[in-house]
C-alpha cells in the first residue's frame, strides 16, 4: 500500500510538523459514540473480522447495496465469511468514498495490514485479522488501549438501567473512563402510543415511579437524570429532525400525555407541542446539573418503508432533511436562555446548506460564562468525511472561534472507528498548514500547535467536565 504513508493528507512541512509532533500524540476523548456498554463491561472478544467490523455498520451496508450486493449478503442469512467477502468485493468500488480511506486505515492501524482489500486479497486479510483478534489484547478494552482512548461517552436510553456502567466504574483495568449519555428520544413519541407506552413502562421500572400523570412522568425522567449524574454522566443527546419550540402549556401537555397513555395517537401538531414542552424540561434538567446538551438535527430517518418493515429501523435508509432549521432552533435556544437555563450546548448539523446558519447561531448565545459555551459540532453521519469536515471547520473559523472547538467524535458502533480521529486531525493540521503556506497565517508553531492540541483533546476535557478525566 503506497497511498497511506506517514504523511497521508499532509501536504506541506507545517502540516506535517503540527500532526506528527502535536496532534498525533494527544489522547482521544470520545464524547459521543454508540459503542455497546455491555461489550465494554464484559471486555468482549470478537469471533472474527465480520463481527468487529461489519455487523451493524450501515455505512458499509449502504455501499454494498449500491454495488448491487443482495440483502442476503448484507443483513440477511448468509454466513459471516460470505458477507465479508461481499464487502471485500465492494471496497475497490468505493474509490473517493470515505470508506476507502477508513477501511484501509483501520486495517493498517489495528492489524498492521498494508494490503488493499479486494476479492483477491480477502481470504488472506480475513485469516490474518482473525488470528490477531483471537489474541488477548484485541478485546473491546484492548482496542481502546491501542487507540489511546481515555474517555468514552456511550449513548443510553434513560428508560433502561445502567448495570454495565456500574461494572465499568468499578473496573480498575479498563483503560478508559466510560460514561452514560442521557438520550430520552422515546419520551417524545406521543403520536405512536404503542411504542410510547412500552417506553413509559420501562421508565417506571427503572425509576420506581408509577407514571399515572404527566407530573409523575416528568418526576420519573428527573429521577433517571439524577441516576445518570450519579453514574458520572454529564451529557444529554437528542436525535430529532428539527429543533422543537412550539408553545405548549402544562395543562395541554398533560392532556396529550393522558390520551397517549390511553392509546390515542396525538396529531402531528400535538406531538410537536408535547415534544417541545419536554425539550424545555430536558434543557432545565441539564442546566441545573451543569451538563452539556447535544442536538443532532437534520436527519430524515427510515424513509424506505418497505425495507424498514423487512429488516427493521436504523438499517441504512436515512437521508439528509431539507427542513428549515434556523427559526425553530433560535426559538428553542432563546426559550432556555430567557430564564438563564441554557446549558452548554453542541449543535450538530446534517445538511451542509445550513452550516453557516448553525455557525452564526452559536454566536447569539455565547454569554461569557465559559469559552465556547455554544458549539457548532463536528461534521457527523453523512458529513464526517474530508470535504464536509473542511466545510464545517471553515464555517466555524469564519463565524466563530475555531480555537475553542471541542473537536472530533466517532458517532460509531464499531470499536475499529478510532482512526476517524486521526483522519480529522490530519485534515485539521493540513488546513492550518495550507493557510501558512498561502501566507494567511504566521509560521508560529507554538501558537498553531497550541490550537491543534486544544482542538484534539484539551478543549473537550475542559468543556465536558467529566469526573476523573
Amino acid at each position: 500500500m503506497h497511498f497511506l504513508t506517514d504523511d497521508f493528507l499532509l501536504h506541506n512541512d507545517v502540516a506535517r510538523e503540527l500532526y506528527h509532533d502535536y496532534a498525533a500524540k494527544e489522547p482521544i476523548l470520545d464524547y459521543h459514540c454508540h459503542l455497546p456498554p455491555e461489550q465494554l463491561a464484559s471486555n468482549h472478544s470478537f469471533a472474527n473480522l465480520f463481527e468487529v467490523w461489519l455487523a451493524g455498520d450501515h455505512y458499509k451496508w449502504r455501499a454494498m447495496r449500491a454495488n448491487g450486493v443482495p440483502e442476503e449478503l448484507v443483513t440477511g442469512g448468509a454466513s459471516e465469511w460470505e458477507k465479508f467477502l461481499a464487502y471485500a468485493k465492494t471496497v475497490p468500488r468505493t474509490i473517493r468514498n470515505p470508506l476507502y480511506h477508513w477501511t484501509h486505515l483501520e486495517l493498517k492501524r489495528f492489524f498492521g495490514i498494508d494490503t488493499l482489500l479486494s476479492e483477491e486479497t480477502a481470504e488472506a486479510i480475513w485469516n490474518e485479522a482473525n488470528e490477531k483478534l483471537a489474541s488477548p489484547e484485541y478485546t473491546t478494552q484492548g482496542l481502546l488501549r491501542m487507540s489511546n482512548v481515555v474517555a468514552v461517552c456511550t449513548t443510553d436510553d434513560p428508560a433502561g438501567e445502567l448495570p454495565h456502567h456500574e461494572k465499568l466504574a468499578a473496573d480498575p483495568d479498563c483503560p478508559a473512563r466510560v460514561y452514560p449519555t442521557f438520550r430520552p428520544d422515546g419520551a417524545l413519541l406521543a403520536d405512536q402510543p404503542e411504542a410510547f407506552n412500552r417506553w413509559v413502562a420501562r421508565l417506571e421500572a427503572s425509576s420506581g415511579i408509577a407514571c399515572g400523570s404527566y407530573h409523575d412522568f416528568r418526576d420519573a425522567i428527573a429521577a433517571r437524570h439524577a441516576a445518570f449524574h450519579e453514574a458520572g454522566g454529564r451529557l444529554s443527546d437528542h436525535g430529532i429532525e428539527v429543533a422543537l419550540s412550539e408553545p405548549c402549556s402544562d395543562d395541554e401537555a398533560a392532556r396529550i400525555y393522558a390520551r397517549a397513555r390511553s392509546g390515542e395517537a396525538a396529531t402531528p401538531e400535538e406531538t410537536a407541542r408535547f415534544a417541545s414542552h419536554l425539550m424545555l424540561f430536558f434543557g432545565h434538567l441539564d442546566a441545573e446539573r451543569g451538563w452539556v446538551k447535544q442536538l443532532h438535527l437534520g436527519a430524515l430517518r427510515n424513509v424506505n418503508t418497505r425495507m424498514a418493515r423487512k429488516i427493521g429501523k436504523d438499517s441504512g435508509f436515512d437521508t439528509i432533511s431539507t427542513c428549515l432549521q434556523a427559526a425553530p432552533l433560535a426559538r428553542y435556544l432563546d426559550n432556555l436562555d430567557a430564564t438563564d437555563q441554557l446549558p452548554r450546548t453542541i449543535l450538530y448539523n446534517l445538511n451542509p446548506a445550513d452550516n453557516y446558519a448553525f455557525a452564526s447561531m452559536i454566536g447569539n448565545f455565547q454569554d461569557g460564562s465559559v469559552a465556547g459555551k455554544i458549539q457548532f459540532g463536528s461534521g457527523w453521519w453523512f458529513l464526517d468525511q474530508k470535504e464536509a469536515m473542511e466545510w464545517q471547520l471553515n464555517a466555524l473559523s469564519n463565524l466563530g472561534l475555531l480555537s475553542r472547538f471541542v473537536g472530533m467524535l466517532t458517532d460509531s458502533r464499531s470499536f475499529l472507528s478510532y482512526p476517524r480521529h486521526e483522519y480529522f486531525r490530519r485534515i485539521l493540521c493540513n488546513l492550518l498548514g495550507r493557510d501558512v503556506e498561502n501566507g494567511e497565517l504566521p509560521r508560529d508553531i507554538p501558537l498553531l500547535s497550541g490550537v491543534v492540541r486544544d482542538i484534539c483533546f484539551h478543549n473537550a476535557k475542559a468543556y465536558f467536565r467529566l469526573p476523573g478525566v
